[in-house]
């Protein structure tokens, strides 16, 4: 009989025992009936036989036969026991023949819990085996808000969709993204894999895992395996993946691993407020201003998912791109692409920019192209690829944004000054990150000046809502007479209907408009890449993204008032754009409370900035609430998926 098999295991069980306990641990496996003291179960639903992986074997379901192993599964009884001879027999069964009679385990959170064949599961996890036939009863828990009882639901819906039970995610919606990803048919109301789909995804998930266990992916212990290959099918494409030998893999996998370790941290952003310090080179400051040698021009790109003639939005970038080429001249080239509708298109296009035209630099204008962008940067580690978006963790790009906030505030103050009826409103698009603090900001500051205002909030974007000219009558019906609008024209349909407006039964009246100068921002950051300061402006750890978040202090933002605006009124404005610009005066700050009375700040204090980017609540004055995806048009719903605060009717975002 395999004694000496049994002492090598029991050897691992000991030193497993071992470091449990130092580390303060359980060194037996849990105990699913200890585990559900207290828990909540809806029901049980009986699985029947199914193939289910040895690491997801966590524990047994009562503590009989727990102390008679190591966490791990491996044996810690001496070999003259019982239990010692009955392993071992096992052991030479299973070298002869193999093991091959299900065991019977309870599933809980997707973890295993074995009722019956405990030295089954231990003798194979001794030999490294990979999954064992189980007959398997579900105990299913009461949804809540509990994370990982939420991220168990999504589990569920796609473990009956595909029969897989071997990935796992730390995050709610990876799920969704690994069927999205994979290429699975949404639409398809009966929605099952067949067995190459299941067999394709095992096989590639597999052959990632063990390249991850070997360069030390356990190590990062707040994310899973699953997390990982997600994100190396998100950059690399599932089919490309599909076709990879584990030599490839692996120098795939090593060359994400900042990536990886960002992950590991929560994806944190390292926010830059304020640009970094114009500074000549040293050798210039020394020797004067001696024209150097001329160079091969920077390249520099952008990339626009449509004309941007027809948006507001790329409109403004448009301008930027323009002021790049009036303050460089020569220095730069730019180019522009308008077509870069879908992934795709915008991987595609990107790819020729750098080959057949050399660009170094490249912008992408809008959130959803973050996964293009990324996909880019990390094939193409010589360009530097920038998007537009806040709060977006990825490690090999870098994001930039405007902290618009700040001049929704002021034009919010003047709003409120200049309201005869107590009622203002504002018209919102994508219930994103940055915009819910748009719209706070706006309200904050028309109650710094008059504490009776209201704020009405209506979206553009929802699947339901009336016509833009409707909402335009039914503001002035219901006696509002001020409105925030679009911040800027949009050239191909032109309308006096931006920024803050008089409403009128007429021609609006403009009143302020809030501005993002982009170009001010990309004449900095090229400035950064041109002078050598780039890598000196870089995150301060391997493990953070980076974020510009720029706002009045550098002056990407403004105000622009009409000369309608009284004097006293303007100059109240200007002073307190000066003191935002000082750091005097933060506009989220002192007393806010959300739309259910909920204390978001004291008195006395301000909002980290991490809080500002990930607003999902609105202010008490505001009258409206943050839509879910559901409730959205179609165009909308992407970028809502990507960027939403808010996701479904669950969370408790204090806006009702």
């Amino acid at each position: 009989m395999s004694y000496i098999d049994y002492e090598k295991a029991k050897k691992l069980g000991e030193k497993a025992v071992k470091a449990a306990t130092s580390a303060g641990k359980n060194p037996n496996p849990a105990v699913l009936d200890e585990l559900l003291v207290g828990a909540k179960i809806r029901g049980e639903v009986n699985l029947g036989l199914v193939t289910i992986p040895l690491d997801r074997i966590v524990g047994t379901a009562n503590a009989g036969r727990s102390s008679s192993f190591a966490w791990n599964f491996m044996p810690i009884l001496e070999k003259e026991t019982e239990f010692a001879q009955k392993w071992s027999v096992l052991c030479d069964a299973h070298m002869e023949e193999g093991i091959h009679d299900p065991i019977k385990v309870y599933e809980y959170l997707n973890y295993y819990y074995v009722v019956e064949g405990n030295k089954r599961v231990s003798v194979l996890k001794y030999f490294d085996a990979v999954s064992i036939p189980a007959m398997v009863t579900r105990k299913i828990p009461l949804k809540t808000d509990d994370p990982e009882i939420r991220i168990y639901y999504e589990f569920m819906d796609f473990n009956r969709k595909t029969g897989v039970n071997f990935i796992w995610f730390s995050k709610e919606g990876n799920f969704q993204k690994l069927l999205e990803e994979t290429g699975t048919d949404m639409k398809a109301p009966e929605l099952t894999w067949t067995d190459e789909q299941v067999q394709n995804l095992t096989s590639a998930y597999y052959k990632f895992s063990k390249v991850f266990e070997e360069l030390d992916g356990k190590e990062l212990t707040e994310i899973t395996t699953g997390d990982a290959f997600l994100a190396l099918i998100t950059v690399y494409n599932y089919e490309t993946v599909l076709e990879m030998t584990t030599a490839q893999i692996k120098e795939a996998t090593s060359k994400m691993w900042e990536e990886f370790l960002m992950l590991n941290q929560g994806t944190e952003v390292s926010v830059a407020m304020n640009p970094p310090e114009a500074k000549a080179p040293l050798l210039k400051r020394v020797l004067g201003t001696t024209e150097p040698k001329k160079s091969k021009p920077l390249n520099v790109a952008f990339i626009y998912d449509r004309d941007p003639s027809t948006s507001d939005w790329l409109y403004g970038h448009e301008l930027g791109r323009n002021h790049l080429k009036e303050v460089f001249g020569e220095k730069i080239t730019t180019l522009k692409i308008t077509t870069a509708d879908t992934e795709d298109k915008a991987v595609e296009a990107m790819e020729e920019l750098i080959e057949k035209e050399g660009t170094r630099v490249i912008f992408t204008t809008t959130s959803q192209q973050i996964e293009a962008s990324l996909k880019i940067a990390v094939a193409h580690p010589e360009v530097k690829v920038l998007n537009c978006s806040l709060n977006t963790g990825h490690r090999y790009i870098r994001t930039y944004y405007a902290r618009m906030y700040e001049a929704k505030f002021l034009s919010g103050m003047l709003a409120g000054i200049l309201t005869k009826t107590n009622r203002i409103g504002y018209l919102a698009d994508y219930p994103i990150y940055g915009i819910t603090a748009n719209i706070n900001a706006f309200a904050i500051g028309a109650r710094m000046v008059n504490p009776d205002v209201e704020v009405r909030l209506e979206w553009t974007t929802k699947k339901d809502e009336i016509s833009r000219e409707a909402l335009y009558q039914s503001f002035f019906r219901d006696g509002i007479d001020y409105i925030s609008d679009q911040d800027m024209i949009t050239p191909r349909h032109a309308s006096r209907k931006f920024g803050m407006y008089r409403l009128t039964d007429k021609q609006p009246v403009n009143i302020a408009m809030p501005v993002v100068n982009w170009g001010v921002l990309y004449e900095r950051l090229i400035r950064m890449i041109v002078d050598g300061t780039w890598e000196k402006t870089d995150a301060p750890s391997d493990e953070k993204a980076i974020n510009y978040w720029w706002g009045l202090s550098s002056g990407v933002i403004d105000v622009i008032l009409s000369e309608k605006v009284p004097s006293s009124s303007a100059h109240l404005i200007e002073l307190m754009k000066k003191m935002i610009i000082s750091g005097e005066f933060e506009p989220f700050s002192g007393d806010l409370k959300d739309q259910a009375g909920g204390v978001k700040c004291k008195v006395g204090e301000a909002l980290p900035i991490e809080e500002i980017m990930t607003m999902n609540w609105l202010l008490d004055n505001v009258k409206g609430e943050i839509p879910v995806v559901d409730s959205l048009k179609e165009k909308a719903r992407s970028i809502v998926e990507l960027k939403g605060v808010r996701k479904d009717e669950v969370e408790d975002t204090g806006a009702r």
